[in-house]
């Protein structure tokens, strides 16, 4: 599989050359299904969480990039598939319930687009709903997007959010309520990443 021989053989110079500084990163060793969420700052940002998860992530990518055979063979091969970003796009969501079904890991940015100012945008529900549907736990990740002035990544891994739990206490509102709460644990993820030395 494409994925794992580009994962495998680059993410030793990954490692060497940005020198990850990950908090919390045993939260990311875990198996079953789950949801891994971060902010969005950057086209890296896919590539980033796929070197620093020790499994396989799944990820949506726009339309437009699947426009000629050969980006289509490999971003299908980095297990990458295609979302309508224009409209409630129903296919991309199946294809992501399915990636879940497997207990395998998908990866989602909330924000919907990438931040141009390096602030937590609103966040949209698609990640909400599929934790709900799926009965799957969302795990925060907050990376700094100032890295470059450091040169150095920095990441901080939350808590894992229960979905459930979360919806229980919010009858009737329950992708309202997980998607504030994904937003709120992120919010305070990045505070602590800001206070790090």
């Amino acid at each position: 599989m494409l994925y794992i021989l580009v994962k495998y053989l680059l993410t030793p110079f990954f490692w060497l050359i940005y020198r990850p500084r990950v908090k919390n990163l045993g939260r990311l060793f875990f198996r079953g299904r789950a949801i891994l969420i971060s902010n969005h700052f950057s086209l890296g940002d896919p590539i980033r969480l796929a070197f620093i998860a020790p499994r396989p992530v799944h990820f949506m990518a726009k339309q437009e990039l699947f426009d000629s055979p050969i980006k289509q063979f490999f971003l299908k091969g980095l297990l990458a598939f295609p979302v309508y970003r224009k409209q409630a796009d129903m296919l991309s969501l199946k294809q992501a319930m399915k990636v879940l079904e497997k207990n395998h890991i998908f990866g989602i940015f909330p924000e919907g687009r990438r931040s141009l100012t390096g602030e937590l945008d609103s966040f949209e529900k698609g990640a909400a709903f599929l934790a709900l549907r799926c009965a799957a736990p969302v795990i925060p990740i907050y990376a700094d997007p100032n890295w470059k002035k450091r040169r150095q990544i920095r990441a901080i891994v939350g808590e894992p959010i229960d979905p459930n739990e979360v919806a229980q206490t919010f009858a009737g509102r329950g992708v309202d309520a997980v998607t504030d709460a994904i937003r709120d644990r992120m919010q305070l993820l990045k505070n602590e990443l800001e206070l790090m030395p």
